[in-house]
C-alpha cells in the first residue's frame, strides 16, 4: 500500500540532542519518516527499556517540534513519571530509539484567517507550538495562555512571547505571571482578542475548565486529551473516554485513533474514567441497531 501523509511508520531513530527544560526533559530524535508525515496534534509512541526490557508497553508523547535537519527530526518533551520515562530521560546523544508515528487525529485548522487562543498546561504546551506555526502561516492571530503549578513547570513561555500576539502566564503558587489557573485568565483573553476558536492541551481537569469557558463564549474549542495509551493504535482500549457523536449518542472513543484531539464540548469530562450507563454498548445501556458501533465522534 502506498504510504501517504499521516500514515504511521516505525523507525529506529538516533538521539541527536538531549536537554533539561526546567522540570522537563527534551529529546530530539532523527526520524525522517515520521517528521515528513507529521501534522500538529499528532503523537508518537516510543519503546522503552531497551531490547531486554520487562516494560512491553510503549509510551506516547506529543511532538514539540519538527525540523528538516538530517532528513527530519522530532523533539519530544516529557516529565519523568515512572520507570519508562525515567529510562528515556537517561538516553544520550547517539543512542537509538524505536518510534512509531505519526499517530492519532491532528488539530483541525481553519480555512480562513481568524483569531485563535492556544491554552497549555504544564508540558501539554509543547504540542501547541507546531500548531501556532501552522495557524500563523494561514494568517491567523495567535494568543497564548500558559500555566502550571509553579514557574519551573510552565513550558514554552519564551517561545510563546516571540510567537504570540499576547501571552498570559499563570501559576498556582504565583511564582510566575498571575496567581491562579489558566481558566481564571482565559475569559478576559478571549474577550480582549475577540477570539474565534480555542485550542488546548494539558491535564484533563484543565481541559474541562477551558471547554466550559469556550462554551460560555459560544466559540469552538479543540482539546488534545491526556489519556494513558498502551498500544497507540486502537487495539488495547486503555485510553477510551466518553464522547458524544453527531447523532447525540455517547460512545467510548479511543483517544489514540479517534483523538487525541476532540471537540471539547463533545467530551463528557465528568464521566472520564467510567462507562456512562447511557453510552452505546454499556451494560444495560443502548445498543445500536445491527450491533454496529459508529466512530462518528469527531
Amino acid at each position: 500500500m502506498k504510504e501517504t501523509a499521516g500514515t504511521p511508520v516505525q523507525v529506529t531513530g538516533t538521539v541527536l540532542t538531549t536537554r533539561r527544560v526546567d522540570a522537563y526533559h527534551a529529546l530530539t530524535v532523527v526520524a525522517p519518516g515520521i517528521a515528513e508525515r507529521f501534522r500538529p496534534g499528532h503523537f508518537v509512541s516510543v519503546a522503552v527499556g531497551g531490547p531486554h526490557t520487562s516494560m512491553p508497553a510503549r509510551r506516547a508523547f506529543s511532538v514539540h517540534d519538527v525540523k528538516p535537519d538530517y532528513g527530519g527530526t522530532v523533539e519530544l518533551v516529557f516529565a519523568v513519571r515512572g520507570r519508562g520515562t525515567a529510562w528515556l530521560a537517561e538516553r544520550k546523544a547517539r543512542d537509538t530509539l524505536d518510534l512509531v508515528g505519526p499517530l492519532g487525529r491532528p488539530f483541525p485548522v481553519p480555512r480562513d484567517p481568524c483569531t485563535c487562543v492556544l491554552v497549555g498546561g504544564e508540558y501539554g504546551s509543547a504540542s501547541l507550538f507546531a500548531l501556532a506555526d501552522t495557524l500563523q502561516q494561514r494568517g491567523c492571530r495567535v494568543d497564548f495562555v500558559l500555566g502550571a503549578a509553579s514557574a519551573d513547570r510552565v513550558f514554552g513561555a519564551l517561545r510563546a512571547r516571540r510567537m504570540g500576539e499576547t501571552i498570559t502566564l499563570t501559576t498556582e503558587d504565583g511564582s510566575l505571571g498571575l496567581r491562579g489557573l489558566v481558566t481564571d485568565a482565559l475569559p478576559s483573553v478571549i474577550a480582549d482578542a475577540r477570539a474565534d476558536v480555542v485550542y488546548a492541551c494539558g491535564p484533563m481537569s484543565m481541559l474541562r475548565g477551558v471547554t466550559a469557558v469556550a462554551v460560555e463564549f459560544d466559540i469552538p474549542v479543540q482539546v488534545s486529551v491526556e489519556e494513558a495509551m498502551a498500544c497507540g493504535y486502537g487495539v488495547c482500549m486503555t485510553c477510551v473516554l466518553p464522547v458524544i457523536g453527531d447523532d447525540g449518542v455517547t460512545r467510548m472513543a479511543r483517544s489514540c485513533v479517534d483523538g487525541p484531539v476532540f471537540r471539547g464540548e463533545r467530551v463528557r469530562f465528568e464521566d472520564v474514567g467510567t462507562i456512562p450507563f447511557d453510552a452505546l454498548g454499556a451494560p444495560g445501556g443502548r445498543v445500536q441497531e445491527g450491533g454496529a458501533h459508529s466512530r462518528n465522534v469527531s
